[in-house]
């Protein structure tokens, strides 16, 4: 039965090692944290010279990885094989290089832990994935839906101790994105910066993340919510005289899926927190922007808005572009969003 990283990671604290790890998927922030957890406890410091090996699959054939597999650990009880990239591994996909490693997994060998790190989903119905499973621990990670994201940064600080704000959770969403990894390392750096007892709020993530409170993709989005023109204006000529830093595409993706759900937001009947939070597949702390949004802009503004930014990403392309540069047309662009 494949296990969460979680559970994954709880046996691992309590000291129960496996024979066998399969850890694959989209996510790589769960894997490498298993991985890690793997690398840094499951043998002493000195049982690590002569019994930890880490490998990378575009180096081995299935062969050879077993043969590290069934041998025996040097004055240790335990010897760590772990395999970066395994689906790198020469003959991997071979019918009879899977039987292999499907009869190593019926019997492994006790005193070996051999991981295999998947940069991608493995076929759970192969029969050697079956046996890695019933013998071992098979953990699939898969990559957190956008709207899952604001709870796992607020369980990420809580597990920490941490308190953060909306507006933070937000900021570091806006730009830092959805990579965990990335999400995971910005928190860091504000930890290492936090006086004791003192919340994650906007400025500190201003701070010690680098974003400029005024001048963001979050802020410029913000304003056009509030249809605040001179706010919106401002921004828009700060991002023209700083094309390099502040390219057109990421602009132009953030607004086409904001409007589009305020789009869909304006044809929902229940307009509850609960229901809009569902229907656009967004964190509840969001649903508070969409009902501004359609407060603001009636349901044939919005699609007109959608048009302008069709516009916009077409010029953006190089399209019907004429002679605008790229701050030029996103001024255009703002111009006909809020007037």
């Amino acid at each position: 039965m494949p296990k969460s990283s979680i559970e994954v990671l709880k046996d691992l604290k309590k000291k129960h090692y496996a024979p066998l790890y399969l850890l694959h998927g989209d996510e790589p922030y769960y894997i490498e944290k298993v991985a890690d957890y793997l690398e840094e406890h499951a043998l002493g410091t000195g049982d690590k010279s002569f019994n930890q090996y880490i490998l990378f699959g575009k180096d081995l054939s299935v062969p050879s990885l077993l043969s590290y597999a069934k041998s025996f650990p040097m004055m240790s009880d335990k010897q760590l094989i772990l395999v970066k990239e395994a689906q790198g591994i020469q003959g991997l996909e071979q019918k009879d290089m899977q039987t292999a490693l499907e009869n190593y997994a019926k019997n492994p060998l006790s005193s070996t832990i051999l991981v295999l790190m998947f940069k991608d989903s493995v076929d759970e119905r192969k029969a050697w994935v079956k046996a890695f499973d019933k013998s071992g621990v098979l953990m699939p990670s898969k990559k957190l839906y956008d709207n899952k994201i604001p709870d796992w940064i607020l369980e990420y600080c809580h597990e920490q101790g941490l308190k953060i704000s909306r507006k933070a959770i937000e900021m570091l969403i806006e730009n830092v994105g959805n990579d965990l990894k990335r999400l995971a390392s910005e928190i860091n750096k504000i930890v290492l910066n936090l006086r004791v007892d003192e919340e994650i709020n906007a400025h500190v993530v201003e701070k010690f993340v680098g974003i400029s409170k005024e001048y963001n993709y979050f802020e410029f989005q913000k304003a056009l919510i509030n249809r605040d023109v001179l706010k919106a204006n401002q921004i828009v000529n700060f991002f023209a005289s700083n094309p390099k830093d502040n390219p057109l595409a990421p602009i132009v993706m953030m607004l086409f899926n904001f409007f589009s759900k305020v789009l869909l937001t304006h044809v929902t009947a229940d307009k509850t927190e609960k229901n809009l939070a569902q229907v656009l597949g967004v964190n509840p702390f969001f649903t508070k922007d969409y009902s501004l949004a359609v407060r603001n802009y009636n349901f044939s503004k919005v699609i007109q808005i959608i048009n302008e930014i069709k516009k916009l990403d077409l010029k953006s392309k190089g399209v019907e572009s004429g002679s605008l540069s790229d701050g030029e047309a996103l001024r255009e662009m703002t111009f006909r969003i809020l007037h």
